[in-house]
């Protein structure tokens, strides 16, 4: 048998315990230390990380109350609070046992013991201090994702009327518990408002759980969003805490909302008008509190009126309507984001690029950005990293299609501008539609949706 990888301290004053305990347990775990002086277990627990420590209740001749055991069990605690402590003695008693599993002890072996009792008691003792270690692990993780969450908040970035207008409305939803729906194109920064209206509102200390609708499998739609319990399909080895769940007391924004197909429309709105959801496998009812806030770059009103997407959920979802404008609507604020973007990156890549040049100024003004403020990021990013001068050049800046600049200086229609861009982009790529659609900044649904649209 191959032995587990554990570090075990054993402590007792008689060597005999010691070497009979190393022997039972050596065949086991892949690390035994043996002391028989309990002034030294500091230096063993700074050393290396203990998994277990068995540590007797009795060093001085004459006293058999145990108090020397919990003593030594609450220095462990105190140094190595993931490490379990299973304490043993002669002279065992319930009371003691009591007091000791009250004061952080996991368990209580009795001498002589059994070898297979022992090794039992020793092997949930190691599954435990992994398992404290790992959540600990989580915890600090958890932190600073929540710290960075806080700390890294992208700036809301806009002078133009219309970002003003977005800036507003959320400095007026936020304190309130109303549903949010944010539409705008990809790009566009709908995650980055819906993180801003969660940061304003009275529930910034609590979760803040993203869920991708847009790339969430159809078949885990009800086992993410409301959990599942074990033993609920084949592979539910264990209960699964849901997302609705993981935002308790926080906000759970539920991106691309559009991509939902119209059964699972159905379960979303029960949810959300009942206020309760049920995990899979369990018949009791939860209760939910989580603000809801929805996004999508899917034009759902039009979806609305084709009947590809629910009227009453529409109701349900949008009692607050959060509009974006894309880029192209607010050419002011376009030297705006490419200073910040250039600050930030320049300071990430540890270049002594300050500044852009006239013509690239000129040329980022006329271009059209189909990919909005991702897209602007991605290509200033780019131009950093490759530029060898002070300053950003046209020629350092990659456009999509170098193209679509002419056209669209002849025509400022909209629905007529759309159209060559999606006939531009499938042209470029040559048919790809998943190409296609990430150059324009769409999912292959939207690109699909509006190749219909234009009759293309």
């Amino acid at each position: 048998m191959r032995k587990k990888e554990a570090s075990i301290l054993l402590v007792d004053d008689d060597d005999d315990i010691l070497f009979s305990a190393r022997i039972s347990l050596k065949k086991y775990f892949s690390e035994i230390i043996t002391e028989n002086n309990p002034k030294k277990i500091s230096n063993h627990l700074t050393k290396k990380n203990i998994d277990v420590a068995l540590l007797d209740m009795n060093y001085r001749i004459g006293f058999e109350d145990g108090k020397e055991g919990l003593y030594w069990l609450k220095h462990i605690k105190e140094i190595s609070s993931e490490t379990t402590v299973i304490l043993m003695t002669a002279f065992g008693s319930v009371n003691l046992a009591v007091e000791a599993i009250k004061q952080g002890a996991t368990d209580f072996i009795l001498k002589p013991w059994n070898s297979e009792k022992l090794y039992g008691v020793v092997n949930a003792g190691v599954e435990l201090a992994r398992s404290k270690r790992k959540n600990k692990q989580l915890e600090t993780v958890q932190k600073q994702q929540d710290k960075d969450f806080h700390q890294k908040t992208e700036h809301i970035i806009g002078n133009s009327v219309a970002m003003q207008s977005a800036i507003d409305l959320v400095k007026k939803v936020a304190p309130t518990d109303a549903n949010v729906l944010i539409l705008g194109e990809n790009g566009t920064g709908k995650y980055v408002f819906a993180k801003e209206i969660h940061l304003q509102s009275e529930r910034k200390n609590q979760p803040f759980i993203h869920v991708d609708l847009g790339s969430l499998n159809e078949n885990l739609f009800e086992s993410e969003l409301f959990g599942y319990v074990k033993g609920a399909f084949t592979d539910a080895h264990k209960d699964n805490v849901g997302r609705f769940e993981l935002a308790k007391g926080g906000t759970i924004f539920l991106d691309e909302i559009g991509n939902l197909p119209l059964h699972l429309q159905s379960k979303l709105l029960t949810v959300i008008q009942n206020r309760k959801i049920t995990r899979l496998g369990e018949g009791k009812e939860k209760n939910i509190d989580a603000r809801i806030i929805c996004a999508t770059n899917a034009p759902i009103h039009q979806m609305v009126e084709e009947q590809t997407f629910r009227q009453d959920l529409l109701f349900r979802i949008n009692t607050i309507e959060l509009n974006l404008p894309p880029l192209r609507e607010r050419k002011e604020d376009i030297l705006l984001l490419a200073n910040h973007f250039l600050q930030k990156l320049a300071q990430k890549y540890r270049k002594k690029v300050t500044t852009f040049t006239d013509n690239a100024v000129k040329a980022m003004q006329n271009y059209h950005w189909p990919g909005n403020i991702r897209e602007i990021e991605h290509i200033i990013e780019r131009a950093v990293i490759i530029t060898d001068n002070r300053e950003i050049r046209p020629e350092d800046l990659h456009f999509s299609s170098q193209k679509i600049d002419v056209t669209l200086t002849d025509n400022l229609n909209l629905e007529a501008t759309e159209k060559i861009l999606i006939q531009q982009a499938i042209k470029k790529h040559q048919g790809n539609i998943s190409r296609a659609a990430k150059d324009l900044g769409l999912t292959r649904a939207a690109l699909y949706r509006r190749l219909e649209k234009h009759q293309l």
